[in-house]
Protein backbone atom coordinates (compact mmCIF):
# COMPACT_ATOMS: atom_id res chain seq x y z
CA UNK A 1 0.00 0.00 0.00
CA UNK A 2 1.24 3.46 -1.00
CA UNK A 3 1.18 6.09 1.15
CA UNK A 4 0.40 9.84 -0.44
CA UNK A 5 3.08 11.92 -1.27
CA UNK A 6 3.38 15.82 -2.31
CA UNK A 7 2.21 16.27 -5.52
CA UNK A 8 -0.63 13.16 -5.43
CA UNK A 9 -4.30 13.94 -6.13
CA UNK A 10 -6.34 12.65 -3.36
CA UNK A 11 -8.71 9.87 -4.27
CA UNK A 12 -12.22 11.19 -3.40
CA UNK A 13 -13.30 9.71 0.29
CA UNK A 14 -16.47 9.19 2.10
CA UNK A 15 -16.71 8.47 5.85
CA UNK A 16 -19.14 9.37 8.99
CA UNK A 17 -17.65 12.04 11.33
CA UNK A 18 -18.40 11.66 15.15
CA UNK A 19 -22.25 12.66 14.82
CA UNK A 20 -22.58 10.21 11.77
CA UNK A 21 -22.48 12.84 9.49
CA UNK A 22 -21.29 11.95 5.85
CA UNK A 23 -17.88 13.51 4.90
CA UNK A 24 -16.29 13.37 1.84
CA UNK A 25 -13.48 15.12 0.44
CA UNK A 26 -15.30 17.14 -2.36
CA UNK A 27 -16.94 19.10 1.08
CA UNK A 28 -13.89 20.52 1.03
CA UNK A 29 -13.21 21.75 -2.47
CA UNK A 30 -11.61 25.22 -3.47
CA UNK A 31 -10.54 25.35 0.62
CA UNK A 32 -7.10 24.27 1.95
CA UNK A 33 -7.13 21.38 4.90
CA UNK A 34 -5.22 19.55 7.25
CA UNK A 35 -6.48 15.62 7.79
CA UNK A 36 -4.25 14.32 10.57
CA UNK A 37 -4.41 10.49 11.38
CA UNK A 38 -4.27 9.59 15.11
CA UNK A 39 -3.37 5.89 16.58
CA UNK A 40 -6.66 6.07 19.07
CA UNK A 41 -9.02 8.59 20.03
CA UNK A 42 -8.52 9.14 23.92
CA UNK A 43 -4.63 8.12 24.40
CA UNK A 44 -2.23 10.29 25.80
CA UNK A 45 -0.35 11.23 22.24
CA UNK A 46 -3.34 11.55 20.48
CA UNK A 47 -4.83 13.85 23.17
CA UNK A 48 -1.95 16.30 22.79
CA UNK A 49 -1.89 16.01 19.31
CA UNK A 50 -5.29 16.84 19.07
CA UNK A 51 -5.08 19.87 22.10
CA UNK A 52 -2.49 21.18 20.11
CA UNK A 53 -4.77 21.60 17.43
CA UNK A 54 -7.30 22.97 19.03
CA UNK A 55 -5.71 25.63 20.79
CA UNK A 56 -4.25 26.84 17.84
CA UNK A 57 -7.04 26.45 15.86
CA UNK A 58 -7.57 30.02 15.25
CA UNK A 59 -4.60 30.66 14.11
CA UNK A 60 -4.54 27.64 11.58
CA UNK A 61 -8.48 29.06 10.32
CA UNK A 62 -7.09 32.44 9.95
CA UNK A 63 -4.04 31.24 7.84
CA UNK A 64 -6.85 29.46 5.65
CA UNK A 65 -6.45 25.79 6.58
CA UNK A 66 -9.91 23.43 7.76
CA UNK A 67 -9.02 20.44 9.86
CA UNK A 68 -10.03 16.76 9.88
CA UNK A 69 -9.26 14.02 12.50
CA UNK A 70 -9.63 10.68 11.53
CA UNK A 71 -8.58 7.01 13.22
CA UNK A 72 -10.54 3.91 13.32
CA UNK A 73 -12.80 4.30 16.87
CA UNK A 74 -16.36 4.13 16.24
CA UNK A 75 -18.60 6.71 16.55
CA UNK A 76 -19.24 6.63 19.83
CA UNK A 77 -15.75 7.05 21.22
CA UNK A 78 -14.67 9.77 18.55
CA UNK A 79 -18.13 11.50 20.00
CA UNK A 80 -16.44 11.15 23.81
CA UNK A 81 -13.21 12.15 22.48
CA UNK A 82 -14.66 15.22 21.10
CA UNK A 83 -17.11 16.38 23.54
CA UNK A 84 -14.20 15.75 26.73
CA UNK A 85 -11.72 17.93 24.85
CA UNK A 86 -14.02 20.31 23.05
CA UNK A 87 -12.29 19.91 19.23
CA UNK A 88 -14.30 22.50 17.46
CA UNK A 89 -13.29 20.19 14.13
CA UNK A 90 -14.46 17.11 13.05
CA UNK A 91 -13.16 13.35 13.77
CA UNK A 92 -13.97 10.76 11.14
CA UNK A 93 -14.87 7.38 12.53
CA UNK A 94 -13.18 5.23 10.00
CA UNK A 95 -13.93 1.85 11.39
CA UNK A 96 -13.43 -0.23 7.37
CA UNK A 97 -10.18 1.71 7.29
CA UNK A 98 -11.53 3.24 4.19
CA UNK A 99 -9.76 6.70 4.35
CA UNK A 100 -6.85 5.67 6.03
CA UNK A 101 -6.47 3.03 3.38
CA UNK A 102 -7.12 6.17 0.48
CA UNK A 103 -4.12 8.01 2.61
CA UNK A 104 -1.84 4.58 2.83
CA UNK A 105 -1.25 5.33 6.59
CA UNK A 106 -2.10 2.05 8.04
CA UNK A 107 0.46 -0.92 8.18
CA UNK A 108 3.25 -2.36 10.37
CA UNK A 109 4.38 -0.73 13.75
CA UNK A 110 6.55 -1.80 16.74
CA UNK A 111 6.15 -0.48 20.00
CA UNK A 112 8.05 -1.84 22.94
CA UNK A 113 9.03 -5.02 21.24
CA UNK A 114 6.06 -6.15 19.63
CA UNK A 115 4.57 -6.09 16.12
CA UNK A 116 1.25 -5.19 15.03
CA UNK A 117 -1.12 -3.63 12.36
CA UNK A 118 -1.74 -0.08 13.39
CA UNK A 119 -2.69 3.60 11.81
CA UNK A 120 0.61 5.81 11.25
CA UNK A 121 0.44 8.58 12.52
CA UNK A 122 1.13 11.43 9.81
CA UNK A 123 -0.43 14.84 8.74
CA UNK A 124 -1.33 15.58 5.29
CA UNK A 125 -1.66 19.26 4.32
CA UNK A 126 -3.77 19.51 0.75
CA UNK A 127 -4.58 22.25 -1.14
CA UNK A 128 -7.14 23.99 -2.83
CA UNK A 129 -7.36 21.52 -5.76
CA UNK A 130 -7.03 18.40 -3.91
CA UNK A 131 -3.47 17.79 -4.10
CA UNK A 132 -1.16 16.44 -1.21
CA UNK A 133 1.09 19.99 -0.57
CA UNK A 134 3.47 18.41 1.80
CA UNK A 135 3.28 15.16 4.43
CA UNK A 136 4.35 15.78 8.17
CA UNK A 137 5.49 11.93 8.87
CA UNK A 138 7.30 12.42 12.09
CA UNK A 139 4.54 14.34 13.72
CA UNK A 140 5.35 16.34 17.23
CA UNK A 141 2.41 15.82 19.18
CA UNK A 142 2.81 19.04 21.61
CA UNK A 143 3.75 21.36 18.34
CA UNK A 144 1.77 20.11 16.00
CA UNK A 145 0.38 23.26 15.17
CA UNK A 146 3.52 24.86 14.90
CA UNK A 147 4.94 21.92 12.29
CA UNK A 148 1.83 23.22 9.67
CA UNK A 149 2.22 26.82 9.98
CA UNK A 150 6.22 26.84 9.80
CA UNK A 151 7.32 24.00 7.28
Amino acid sequence: MNTLKAGDKVPNFTANDQDGNSISLSDYNGKRFVVFFYPKASTPGCIMEACNLRDNYEILQEEGYELLGVSADSEKRQTNFRNKYKFPFPLLADEDKAVINTFGVWGPKKFMGREYDGIYRKTFIIDVNGVVERVIDKVKTKHHSDQILNP
